[in-house]
């Protein structure tokens, strides 16, 4: 039963989020917002909002590990599969102010939860992600949220939309709340069936948000992303993934870890500190060349297989 509930709540997440992105996208194109923001934005919130609903359930569940291996293991899909497969279709260009500004910021946001979470080797007190780190990430989120805004409304960039389909606003509307509707339903028959597999199979809340979970809240990013990446539409593949990234981190994890503290354990830390390492090798590969190239894209693709391997030594050995 476990699994059903599981199955039908990556369902109802995958479509709420494909509505939720067209009828936001068609509302924004009335705004000539660039493709850039726009995935930095509003495709980057569509795509991360499962991810949000399943940690915002999970941590009122008081499921804590769920919610940390969810942002995490999401993101290290995100920035290694997710741009690696897509890289490994067609070669992605990369604009010189997402190497300078976004990226960095998102390194610098992924930084910022590694430090928090290292309280043990600070003052010999357990791993945990308070209150006030939460109430400090979402200040974080609030000033790259804000630098979004300043650039919609001073209309810094302007972009064209050949890919985006601009619909009646009632129907955009109706297809935005129709698909946070599903998003919100999903998440919690998601989190119901993931903690029921966690607990049939001895296995911990982290490992099945590493895994399972992740992969499932993160096929959004996945289809937009390659789907963008085949049409050309390189800003939005990129500005999808990086906004999602930062999303995640100081969007959901925030909400959540204010909702209820986060404990990590050591296992954890080293799964940031890997999508930290990802996140800094990667720069210098989007820097070279202002692309991601189809053999770096499969160096990417590769690198989180072996990561997932990894992951599977720790469950069995």
């Amino acid at each position: 039963m476990d699994i059903i509930l599981l199955i039908i709540g990556f369902l109802l997440l995958i479509k709420g989020a494909d509505f939720f992105v067209d009828g936001a996208a068609s509302i924004a194109r009335r705004f000539n917002i660039s493709t850039m923001v726009i995935g930095l934005t509003l495709v980057a919130f569509g795509t991360s909002a499962p991810e949000l609903a399943v940690s915002i359930n999970a941590a009122i569940d008081q499921s804590n590990g769920l919610v940390f291996g969810n942002v995490i293991g999401s993101n290290i899909l995100n920035i290694l599969f997710v741009l690696g497969i897509s890289a490994a279709i067609t070669p992605i260009g990369i604009r010189l102010k997402t190497i300078l500004k976004e990226m960095p910021f998102a390194i610098i946001a992924t930084v910022a939860v590694l430090i928090m979470a290292l309280d043990f080797s600070i003052d010999q007190t357990p791993n945990i992600i308070s209150r006030v780190d939460g109430i400090l990430l979402l200040i974080l989120f609030a000033i790259y949220f804000y630098s979004m805004i300043e650039i919609i409304v001073l209309g810094k960039e302007n972009g064209t939309f050949e890919e985006i389909t601009e619909m009646p606003l009632p129907r955009s509307i109706l297809l935005t709340f129709i698909g946070m509707g599903a998003i919100i339903w999903g998440s919690d028959l998601t989190v119901t069936g993931a903690v029921g597999i966690a607990r049939a199979f001895g296995l911990s809340e982290v490992i099945i948000g590493l895994t399972i979970v992740a992969i499932g809240t993160s096929l959004p990013e996945l289809i937009t992303s390659v789907v963008a990446a085949r049409k050309g539409e390189n800003d939005i593949a990129v500005g999808n993934i990086i906004g999602s990234n930062i999303f995640n981190l100081l969007l959901v994890l925030g909400v959540s870890s204010v909702i209820n503290p986060i404990v990590i354990d050591q296992s954890s830390i080293l799964d940031l500190s890997i999508l930290t390492l990802a996140m800094i090798v990667i720069l210098p590969i989007m820097y070279t060349g202002k692309k991601i190239t189809r053999p770096e894209g499969i160096f990417m693709t590769l690198a989180y297989i072996a990561y997932m391997i990894s992951l599977i030594f720790r469950i069995f050995v």
